[in-house]
């Protein structure tokens, strides 16, 4: 198994074509479809299949995709390191962190950064588990800053766990519920809710069933965090999420928290590799920064949590 037989694996699934990728790696389909047939060979099993759909990847064929893209991903990366080292291209990182960590923590740490890595190239994305997760296996992301229940995460993920987080339910200055303290008060409540895998919405879904309390009935399934916030801003929709970022002034603004009692149980935030591949110098130095910043941060949700209140401030609205 050579590199060029992976590279023509991916790109049949990029283009959906053996013409279309033969084309975009400038090979004849010939010479594409020779590599394809090697490949073949050397795994055993068939990975392609022709159909009136086009190209379709047979089981054998779509585990060996995810495996391929990861492999090729470690294999630039390494060639990126060895020529940084030799005063090369600068090396390229990815990651993705969760809105909380992305609006308090992550400025200062990239000023960090920047002084130790200045010609470090840094695409970021959100951290949804549900793109997280494979761009972390495919290796399209370095790491990952995320909230997430391990028992839920897939074997090829290790999650280090660097900080807890308390819930709130917030919803906007004025709001009619604002002085709502328990459950029953939240009966008749419209919500905007992320349910995706490991948010805070999905967490209190789950809470709410165990206590047997009444779930939301009026709700929006909302998996962009502006779109939730602009919500909870403009119109009476609740929804959940870190009590420190409601409580920022920047990011909570026009935003309160509503007191309600008692609350599901605090979220870890951890940092989520591929398992069993090591990061490299620079994602490391990252890595490690984010661990500082965080661990702080768990101090400072530890010493403020409040006892039987779930958001002990109102996020008002900035002068500006």
């Amino acid at each position: 198994m050579k590199e060029h037989h992976l590279k023509a694996l991916v790109q049949v699934a990029e283009s959906g074509s053996i013409r279309g990728a033969a084309r975009a790696i400038n090979l004849s389909q010939s010479a594409l479809t020779k590599a394809l047939r090697e490949l073949e060979e050397d795994v055993g099993a068939e990975l392609l299949r022709r159909s009136y759909k086009g190209i379709e990847f047979t089981d054998a064929g779509a585990t060996l995709l995810h495996r391929a893209r990861l492999a090729l991903s470690i294999l630039d990366k390494a060639k990126a390191e060895i020529a940084s080292l030799h005063g090369g291209r600068s090396v390229r990182l990815a990651i993705a962190v969760t809105p909380l960590i992305g609006a308090l923590e992550l400025p200062q740490i990239l000023k960090e950064f920047e002084r130790l890595q200045p010609n470090a190239e840094l695409t970021l994305s959100e951290g949804l588990l549900t793109t997280v997760l494979p761009d972390l296996i495919e290796g399209r992301l370095d790491f990952a800053v995320a909230i997430a229940d391990p028992g839920d995460l897939p074997y090829e993920v290790e999650f280090h766990a660097l900080c807890t987080i308390r819930p709130a339910i917030g919803g906007r200055i004025g709001h009619p519920l604002a002085e709502a303290s328990s459950w029953d008060d939240l009966k008749d409540a419209q919500w905007a809710l992320n349910l995706g895998a490991g948010s805070h919405s999905g967490h209190l879904l789950e809470w709410l069933h165990q206590q047997g309390y009444q779930e939301p009935r009026n709700t929006i399934r909302c998996a962009s965090s502006l779109l939730m916030l602009e919500l909870m801003r403009r119109t009476d929709r609740l929804s959940v999420g870190p009590a420190r970022l409601f409580q920022d002034p920047l990011f909570g603004y026009g935003i309160q928290c509503i007191d309600v009692s008692p609350m599901p149980p605090p979220m870890a935030i951890g940092l989520l590799t591929v398992r069993g591949l090591p990061l490299c110098g620079p994602a490391k130095q990252l890595a490690t920064l984010f661990e500082r910043h965080l661990a702080f941060l768990d101090r400072l949700e530890k010493q403020e949590a409040p006892s039987g209140a779930s958001c002990p401030l109102r996020a008002a609205a900035p002068r500006i």
